[in-house]
C-alpha cells in the first residue's frame, strides 16, 4: 500500500510562482487545489498547528509519495501542515486519467440535483455536517461566483474507540446512495500514518471527497435522505474531524499565467 503525502501549505511567493517552480521540478502531485475555505474546524486535534496561528493557507497538494518537497520548494513556503496515509494501489492507478473524467466530465455525466435545496433541511452550525444559514449564504455568493466548478473537500477523521465500524456503514451510504445520486465521490482514502514532524498525531483516517460543484455537496447537506445517514453513523463516531474546502488547479495553467506577466 502507497504512502501518500498531503500537505497544506502558506506560500511565501504568489501561487503561480510556487506552480511554475512545480512543474520545473520532479515533483508530480496527485492533486494540486487552492484553499477555499472551512467547512468543519477541528475541535482540539491539531489546532494549535492548523488554526491558533491565524495562518492564511494558500494550497492543498497530494503526493503519491512520502518524499518530502524539495529544498528549491521549500524556500518558497512559508508554513506547512504534513500528513502521510496508506492508500490503496487502485485507487492510485490511472488516478491521472480518472481525476481528470471528474473535473472535466462529459454531457450528461453530472447528475442533476435533487431539489433539497427548495426546502432545505438546516441548522444552527454547520460543525456536523449539517447546513447553517451563515455555510448556505457562503454557498450562494461562491457558487454564483468563482466557484462555479468541482470542489474537492479535504476530510481528516478521527475515531472514537470501537466506533471505526460505524462511520464505514456512513461510507457505504455515501458511495452507494447519499453521496454519489449527488456526484459525490472518494477519490482518495487512506489510513494515517505516523512519521516523523508530520501532523499525524491523533487522526485515524485522511478522505478527498468530489462534488461536481459546491451546489451538489450543498444539495446533499441539505436533504433528509443523507442527514438520516449523518446523524445515524457519522457524527456519533467520531472524536475529532475538519473539512476543507479547496478547488483542484492544473500546474500548467496556473504557471502560464505567471509567465504571461514575466
Amino acid at each position: 500500500m502507497p504512502v501518500c503525502t498531503v500537505l497544506l501549505l502558506s506560500l511565501a511567493v504568489p501561487i503561480p510562482q510556487f506552480l511554475s517552480a512545480v512543474s520545473s521540478s520532479s515533483t508530480t502531485p496527485l492533486t494540486i487545489g487552492k484553499v477555499v475555505r472551512w467547512i468543519i474546524l477541528p475541535n482540539s486535534t491539531s489546532t494549535d498547528k492548523l488554526l491558533a496561528q491565524n495562518i492564511h493557507w494558500d494550497l492543498l497538494l497530494t503526493l503519491p509519495n512520502s518524499d518530502p518537497l524539495s529544498s528549491e520548494l521549500q524556500r518558497l513556503v512559508q508554513h506547512q501542515w504534513i500528513v502521510h496515509a496508506g492508500v490503496p494501489s487502485r485507487l492510485i492507478q490511472n488516478f491521472e486519467a480518472k481525476n481528470a473524467q471528474l473535473l472535466h466530465p462529459k454531457a450528461g455525466d453530472v447528475p442533476e440535483l435533487t431539489g433539497s435545496l427548495t426546502k432545505p433541511r438546516t441548522a444552527s452550525s454547520s460543525q456536523n455536517l449539517e447546513l447553517s444559514p451563515e455555510l448556505k449564504d457562503w454557498i450562494s455568493k461562491f457558487g454564483n461566483q468563482e466557484g462555479k466548478g468541482a470542489v474537492s473537500m479535504l476530510n481528516l477523521l478521527a475515531f472514537k474507540e470501537g466506533m471505526k465500524g460505524e462511520y464505514l456503514k456512513y461510507g457505504a451510504e455515501f458511495a452507494k446512495s447519499v453521496g454519489s445520486r449527488r456526484g459525490g465521490t472518494a477519490k482518495i482514502v487512506g489510513t494515517v500514518v505516523r512519521q516523523d514532524g508530520d501532523g499525524g498525531e491523533g487522526w485515524d483516517e485522511v478522505a478527498l471527497a468530489h462534488y461536481p460543484s459546491i451546489w451538489h455537496f450543498a444539495d446533499m447537506l441539505a436533504s433528509e435522505d443523507y442527514q438520516i445517514v449523518n446523524r445515524k453513523y457519522r457524527v456519533g463516531s467520531l472524536r475529532d474531524t475538519f473539512i476543507l474546502c479547496t478547488t483542484e488547479i492544473g500546474i500548467e495553467t496556473e504557471a502560464d499565467k505567471n509567465h504571461a506577466k514575466l
